[in-house]
């Protein structure tokens, strides 16, 4: 009841009942819709609302580095997608959801399922350590990948950080852009039950096509012309007799019965032979079957949600599947008004059949897939001889295997495990004294379990084999966990000021254990990579490794806000990184932004066309330590040497000269930025320019080889990047009953070398 305290909340139906006295007002009001009015009559005791939606007064909650804002408060760039939207398209993994949803962010699919495709924020920076940016779940930043492993129906939202300003509180992991995925918890309120069911149908669309065998016939003869002009005859001008020395007409009979079609009249018809497209061999559609059960429910002291998911994903090359099996569970407890704990447990497994490998490849034929392969294979050859069996080289070229029934000769099968939890417990010391409202403590816990297992075996028989057969298995096993001591305080002091404080302390550590072992000669296909010890088969190759590395952290971050107009922020982290040099482990990691809402200025509060106009703009440093751990220790090699009629296994230095003074690469950035809403945020979006500049390089250098090493890892060289990004969208049509919608993002980039090693 508008003016007094007096009010109540509906029932899931939207019903509602209140005590009110005639002439009083009612107001009903909801997130996101426009409050209606309604003076009560004494005549009238049943009343209908309808609340209509209001873009303009929608601000969502934007998830970033140890914390949340409001979406007008937020001065860095970021841009989100929702679970609504994750929901509308069904993929794979939640790299695919944010394909064309964000300006800046560059998202490659991989066709091979189960394989993560690639994603580069706002340009490459560096050109030897990694561009891929941090992954970030439930708070807890991911050493390893791991985004893969989440079924994207259990994620809530997805934040992408993309200037230094937003992502430098992660401090040098957040170098290359940050993606902060905040999965689904427990709700307060009844339990509820959902199942999801999906399908989805994928076809290649070739948009480079091969020529047909009558062209492809035509362009030989002219190459063995031009090749040996005294010999044979110009390309316009065939004959038969060189036909059959050209097309190796000898050692595949079957295909040159096919060419002969073309000469059957004496004259020369190459509409006669018949083309195989021996992609038809190899492509299949492609199918993916998603499932999706959830529940969740409780109190305001007790929440929890469940999930279980399986994926089951054929792609389009024959032999390429992926299938995946995930489980969620998260409970927040609340036992009092000064404490709570929880945490989350993510965990999935999964089997890839990779399809054809290039690794263990000791053939001529020099592809990238089975696909690759089949596009290799000449037009006018034929799969099957005239007794039905398959041509192992069609046409007759060694150097061109057939890729028929490759799936019975290529067997690359790879198994992963994945357990990655975050848990937490915070102290809320406002519970105990008014004047500690706003401070808490909080202590968070992610551990991270991931174990893999590759065995890949090719026949003889394979495409890319020459000889003899070839068996392989890697196994690894990665252990790590972040832990996070935070102090947070947020205060809204009046109705004037806000003030938020972020300090912390993290420590990462990472181990990883690896082994793999490879052989020649596998007597027996069945065998596949389960008996590579064993007497009758060749070894080729075995190794074991071991890798640990540890970042420390601290980190600070103040942001005030007056009036929700202006914002400042400033933020620092000081790192170190193991895997850098002694002395030159730590650096520390500066960032500035504001922020100025112009639309709360007077000169434009009363435009009523105008619902959103912001300035923001922002300054950080970055930096980049993601090489190899040991590239300043001068690592070592395995080798096999010999001493009489034997091989004997050793060691021997690396090819890269240790360095001792190898440190930091540091990217400079700044960001100006305005936001904009008109016409009741029919039209809405983002403007954004900056320039990025990286020095000290890590990179590999050429030194004199005099010193007996003909490289090392060195600081040298410097890139640039700059660019603009446009977000826009709009509400075309909104009868209440019907809404469109349109989205568009786009930006435009420049990346520059300016400096390399040696010039």
């Amino acid at each position: 009841v508008k003016g007094t305290t007096n009010g109540t909340t509906t029932d899931t139906d939207g019903k509602f009942s209140i005590q009110v006295n005639p002439g009083d007002i009612l107001q009903v009001s909801y997130i996101g819709t426009t409050t209606q009015e309604i003076t009560v009559t004494a005549d009238q005791t049943n009343y209908s609302v309808t609340l209509t939606e209001d873009f303009q007064e929608i601000d969502e909650i934007v998830v970033v580095g140890y914390g949340q804002r409001k979406r007008s408060d937020v001065v860095g760039s970021v841009v989100s997608v929702s679970a609504k939207e994750l929901k509308s398209r069904p993929v794979n993994n939640a790299l695919e959801a944010m394909q064309g949803k964000a300006a800046g962010v560059d998202i490659t699919s991989s066709q091979r399922p189960g394989t993560l495709g690639a994603i580069n924020i706002r340009g490459s920076r560096s050109l030897s350590a990694s561009n891929t940016p941090l992954y970030v779940v439930d708070g807890i930043p991911l050493i390893s990948g791991g985004i893969e492993n989440l079924n994207p129906l259990d994620i809530e939202s997805i934040d992408i950080l993309k200037d230094a300003s937003s992502t430098a509180i992660y401090g040098s992991r957040g170098a290359n852009g940050v993606v902060i995925v905040t999965t689904k918890q427990g709700k307060a309120g009844r339990f509820t039950i959902s199942l999801n069911y999906s399908t989805t149908i994928e076809k290649i669309r070739d948009l480079a096509p091969s020529m047909n065998a009558s062209d492809y016939i035509t362009f030989r003869r002219w190459a063995k012309y031009y090749q040996d002009p005294a010999t044979f005859p110009r390309g316009d001008q065939p004959n038969q007799d060189n036909d059959y020395a050209i097309f190796l007409g000898s050692q595949d009979p079957s295909s040159w019965a096919n060419i002969e079609r073309g000469w059957e009249n004496g004259v020369w018809d190459g509409s006669k032979v018949v083309s195989t497209d021996w992609t038809d061999y190899v492509t299949q559609t492609g199918i993916t079957n998603q499932y999706s059960l959830n529940v969740g429910g409780g109190t305001e002291k007790a929440k929890s949600f469940g999930s279980f998911g399986y994926l089951d994903n054929k792609g389009t090359v024959v032999g390429q599947q992926f299938k995946r099996y995930t489980g969620k569970v998260s409970v927040d407890i609340k036992p009092a008004e000064w404490f709570q704990f929880g945490g989350t447990l993510n965990a999935s497994y999964g089997v890839t059949n990779f399809g054809q490998s290039t690794a263990g490849r000791n053939g001529l034929v020099n592809t990238n897939g089975l696909y690759e392969s089949a596009k290799a294979v000449y037009a006018y050859a034929v799969p099957y001889d005239e007794n039905g069996d398959r041509i192992l080289f069609p046409g007759g070229d060694d150097a061109v295997k057939t890729v028929i029934d490759e799936v019975q000769y290529s067997n690359d099968e790879r198994l992963n495990t994945r357990i990655f939890g975050s848990f937490y417990s915070q102290i809320n010391f406002g519970a105990f004294a008014d004047a500690l409202e706003g401070l808490k403590y909080r202590i968070n816990f992610g551990p991270d379990m991931n174990f893999n297992r590759n065995g890949l075996y090719l026949d003889k028989n394979s495409v890319v084999r020459s000889g003899s057969s070839y068996a392989s298995v890697y196994k690894d096993q990665i252990m790590s966990y972040t832990l996070e001591h935070l102090l947070l305080y947020n205060k809204q002091i009046g109705n004037r000021h806000n003030l938020d404080v972020v300090l912390g302390q993290t420590e990462t550590k990472y181990r990883q254990e690896s082994s793999n072992m490879a052989a020649n000669n596998i007597p027996y296909g069945e065998q596949l990579w389960d008996a590579l010890t064993s007497s009758n088969v060749a070894l080729a190759s075995f190794g074991t490794g071991l890798t640990e590395t540890q970042i420390l952290s601290y980190l600070g971050r103040v942001e005030y806000t007056l009036d929700d107009k202006y914002s400042i922020r400033a933020s620092g982290r000081f790192d170190g990184a193991s895997q850098l040099a002694d002395g030159n482990r730590w650096a520390f990691f500066p960032t500035a932004a504001a922020g100025w809402t112009l639309k709360k200025e007077k000169f434009l509060a009363d435009t009523e066309w105008v619902n959103q106009l912001k300035l923001r703009a922002g300054v950080g440093v970055t930096g980049n330590s993601n090489i190899n751990a040991y590239a300043t220790k001068g690592p070592l090699t395995s080798l096999f040497y010999p001493q009489g009629n034997t091989l004997l296994p050793g060691v021997a230095p690396s090819a890269t000269l240790a360095n001792q003074e190898l440190t930091w690469e540091k990217t400079t950035q700044y960001n100006l930025a305005v936001d904009f809403g008109f016409f009741n945020n029919r039209i809405s979006g983002a403007l954004d320019f900056y320039t990025s500049k990286t020095s000290d390089l890590l990179l590999q250098q050429q030194i004199p080889s005099v010193t007996g090493f003909p490289n090392t890892w060195a600081n040298v060289g410097a890139t640039k990047s700059r660019g603009v990004e446009l977000t826009l969208n709009t509400v075309n049509i909104d009868t209440g009953k019907f809404l469109w919608t349109s989205a568009f993002s786009g930006s435009i980039q420049t990346n520059e070398i300016t400096a390399l090693a040696n010039g």
